[in-house]
């Protein structure tokens, strides 16, 4: 037996949380093909509110693939029940919901004290980056549900390699899960920043219980790099191999279903040019001591919304699919077809199946006008079964950035694109995004809310001290790299998006790399930069020039209105929004009054 002393901090945690949550069985994840066949074999004979956790799919269709079908009460982000428990109310800022940390604690502790018994606790240990990477941070998690080991499986780096990094420190982030009865009355997503842990209680859904995605990865991440001095950002990273054999790498960020993952993976329509994948939601951001930003996607997997995707709008998802690899696939909340045992949701194909059980388990009625599969319903794929996966995936150093697109879901107002005039502007413009709530967390659809840098239900601090961090990132910067703000969602006065989108997508892009590479004109408005009438390639795309006018077009009384709601957001924040953007708010203000 070990003296005391010999204890690792690893093997201490351990102890602890055996000691609180009283499991049957404890069970250290080391990683490997036979591990990912035992979790799958025991997910598939284990039940949770009278649901087995697992059902295998098809897979001549879909290889190595599963079904999970959730609590029709946890299907989402539960926003209104995630917390950042900070000394002071002040450092969470307006941004969070604030508890103070210590009763935080004594909440959590309560639910957590014996909530194993019967259960067996997964011991997850994992790198979030690339383990040889500077920036790769070490992490363990507790859970008691099998379905958040297997995807951490897939959405991480777990196993003997992450206890090895740990080895004697204590410098690693702790999170504590359980799924408890999955009650919404004793549901809790606890953040303390300030001690790197995070403790989640009555929810098994992705973005509430993997606890390495939106808890770690943004929400404390954030903070550590306000600390050290780096960016957590909720962001795509993309590059784009141009015919002359040059990579340019972007940065894109943008709120849950706006399309950020069909960018991500998106096939080019132009000869010649060539879109590499590194990552769909996360980017971990760095400035090189010459001034250079970097960027590298901390996690290994893609946590994807099903409904949407298909084979016309992200072919190369449909494809990263059913590839096959030892990491299985998960189907989460979608739909099932009976006639061939495979997963289904709304625009997968032209056609409703006849023989459909919808995400509730029942039989589908197609006269019902609901959805079969949920809004929200999930696929959780590995990143390396992505066909247009970038070979600089992997590189320790991350990816040299020299663009950043910002986008929202927006039906007016917003033009389809337009360049920021400096690093300064762009981040003003990036801090007052707006975009229509989506399905992806609980609450009501439609509404327009702020949604700054995509980041309101990420940022672990407040966000008035985190302008300020980019604007301070961007006095490191020796040649800051261009951002652009894009709209794909504009309508017209039928109610009809005006762009068609998706691939089409690309064709701003373009312009984007023109501009960077100083080969395309731009025409200065009261916002910014807009392309000149010629500026997007068009060929192929039927598409009337009145419509590309007025997707372009800068119209000045909503623009007066959008400048009074951004004045009633920066409100919010007290004094903390920093006085370069309120002085670039003014000038805005200005510019639209002068050209009256």
């Amino acid at each position: 037996m070990k003296n005391i002393h010999e204890v690792s901090p690893f093997e201490k945690f351990i102890e602890e949380m055996r000691e609180l949550m009283e499991p049957d069985e404890v069970f250290i994840m080391e990683g490997g093909n036979n591990e990912a066949k035992q979790l799958a074999d025991l997910a598939q004979k284990s039940e949770v509110d009278g649901r087995v956790v697992l059902k295998k799919l098809n897979g001549n269709v879909y290889p190595n693939s599963f079904y999970h079908q959730s609590n029709p009460n946890d299907v989402a982000r539960t926003e209104h029940l995630t917390y950042v428990c900070t000394l002071t109310k002040s450092q969470a800022g307006p941004n969070n919901l604030w508890m103070d940390p210590h009763e935080a604690k004594k909440k959590m502790n309560t639910l957590f004290k014996g909530c194993m018994k019967g259960r067996t606790m997964f011991v997850i240990p994992f790198i979030m980056g690339t383990p040889s990477s500077t920036m790769a941070k070490n992490c363990v998690q507790v859970t008691d549900s099998i379905y958040v080991a297997l995807s951490m499986r897939i959405m991480t780096r777990i196993g003997k390699e992450a206890i090895k990094r740990i080895g004697s420190s204590d410098n690693f982030f702790r999170g504590l899960h359980s799924i408890g009865e999955v009650d919404p009355q004793k549901r809790f997503i606890m953040h303390f920043p300030q001690e790197n842990t995070v403790m989640s209680f009555g929810s098994g859904y992705g973005g509430n219980a993997l606890l390495g995605k939106k808890c770690y990865s943004l929400r404390i991440a954030s903070y550590l790099g306000r600390q050290e001095g780096w960016l957590a950002e909720h962001m795509i990273i993309i590059g784009v191999k141009s015919p002359d054999g040059k990579v340019s790498y972007f940065l894109g960020a943008f709120p849950s279903a706006c399309g950020k993952t069909n960018l991500a993976l998106l096939e080019p329509i132009f000869n010649g040019y060539k879109i590499f994948t590194l990552g769909d939601d996360i980017a971990w951001i760095n400035v090189s001591r010459s001034g250079q930003m970097y960027a590298l996607n901390p996690e290994a997997g893609f946590f994807g919304v099903a409904p949407g995707t298909s084979s016309k709008t992200n072919p190369v998802m449909m494809e990263t699919l059913k590839n096959d690899n030892f990491f299985p696939t998960l189907f989460t909340n979608t739909a099932i077809n009976n006639d061939d045992n495979t997963p289904w949701w709304e625009n997968l194909t032209d056609e409703t199946p006849e023989n459909l059980t919808d995400w509730h388990g029942q039989a589908y009625d197609k006269t019902s006008g609901k959805p079969a599969a949920h809004p929200n319903s999930r696929f959780t794929v590995s990143i390396y079964n992505c066909p247009t996966l970038s070979p600089e995936f992997d590189n320790p150093k991350g990816v040299p950035i020299s663009g950043i697109i910002f986008g929202g879901r927006r039906k007016d107002t917003i033009p389809l694109v337009y360049e920021c005039r400096d690093w300064e502007s762009g981040v003003f413009a990036a801090s007052t995004i707006g975009s229509e709530t989506t399905a992806a967390s609980t609450g009501s659809q439609g509404t327009l809310r702020r949604d700054p840098m995509a980041m309101l239900p990420f940022c672990g601090y407040n966000m008035g001290e985190y302008f300020s961090h980019w604007l301070e990132i961007g006095k490191k910067l020796k040649k800051p790299p261009k951002i652009f703000m894009v709209n794909w969602f504009r309508k017209d006065e039928d109610g009809k998006f005006m762009w068609p989108g998706f691939r089409e997508n690309f064709r701003i892009i373009k312009w984007m790399i023109d501009r960077i590479e100083e080969r395309a004109e731009a025409v200065e408005n009261e916002i910014g930069l807009s392309p000149t009438k010629d500026g997007i390639n068009l060929t192929g795309l039927d598409i009337k020039p009145e419509t590309m006018d007025e997707l372009l077009s800068i119209d000045k009384d909503k623009w007066k209105t959008e400048v009074e709601q951004i004045e009633e957001f920066y409100s919010k924040f007290d004094n903390k929004i920093p006085q370069e953007l309120r002085k670039i708010l003014s000038e805005l203000k200005a510019r639209l009054n002068d050209s009256d």
